[in-house]
């Protein structure tokens, strides 16, 4: 991912949601952190919820994961709907907007857009194109990528220069006719893990961040914030 790099987006619901309003979403539903992903904690997350995001780190054991399990996609296949908007990620340190555009795209029949949402705008001019092709759109888009420049500065820790190595990543989840998808723009494709609906769409989202966390035990670097209705 030579080439564009942006500040990398803080895990902050606040920072995420003020990047959203900025962008012309109208703020009936907010993100907002999920401190646990036991069954007793995840009852305490505003119903309903439609979509997740996982922050976690990119260790050599998450990438030898990530190899194996896109080449047994690749031999098996697996079904997608065409209904999932999927974008690749070619801006370094950009995954938190993407994370954010995957979560806002596939739940376009929930949310609500301001008449001139620069984001909204995105969505409509992207919406017939290739992963690759979105990608390189967002490459050319002054307003998303000067929000994320803002919202990248107004988190609580000191944003890290362009220059520092990164290695925390952003991927959604969201529920699209039925299936749970994981949407992250390092890989091919989007990643189908079965069938869920939008009253276990929280819990289902849950069992896989658990998959992410229990390849690195060692790992305390995760983060989970959803997408709710406020």
């Amino acid at each position: 991912m030579e080439g564009q790099r942006w500040l990398p987006l803080e895990a902050n619901p606040e920072v995420m949601n003020q990047f959203l309003r900025q962008l012309g979403l109208v703020p009936t539903w907010q993100f907002g952190d999920v401190y646990g992903l036991e069954l007793e904690v995840l009852s305490l997350v505003p119903r309903p919820a439609c979509a997740v995001l996982l922050l976690f780190p990119i260790t050599e054991k998450y990438e030898t994961f990530r190899q194996e399990e896109e080449a047994k996609i690749k031999a098996q296949g697996q079904e997608l709907s065409p209904g999932v908007y999927f974008m690749k990620q070619t801006i370094g340190n950009a995954c938190g907007t993407i994370g954010l555009i995957h979560a806002v795209a596939n739940n376009q029949r929930h949310l609500e857009f301001e008449p001139a949402s620069p984001l909204k705008e995105f969505l409509l001019q992207t919406a017939k194109m290739s992963p690759e092709e979105k990608a390189a759109f967002l490459e050319k888009d002054e307003s998303i990528r000067v929000t994320h420049e803002s919202s990248a500065q107004e988190g609580q820790t000191e944003a890290p220069s362009l220059d520092e190595k990164v290695d925390l990543h952003f991927i959604a989840f969201v529920n699209v006719n039925g299936h749970l998808y994981e949407l992250d723009g390092r890989k091919p494709f989007p990643v189908v893990h079965g069938k869920t609906t939008d009253d276990t769409f929280l819990e289902d989202s849950a069992e896989v961040c658990k998959k992410f966390m229990a390849r690195d035990p060692q790992e305390l670097r995760f983060t989970v914030v959803a997408l709710s209705k406020a």
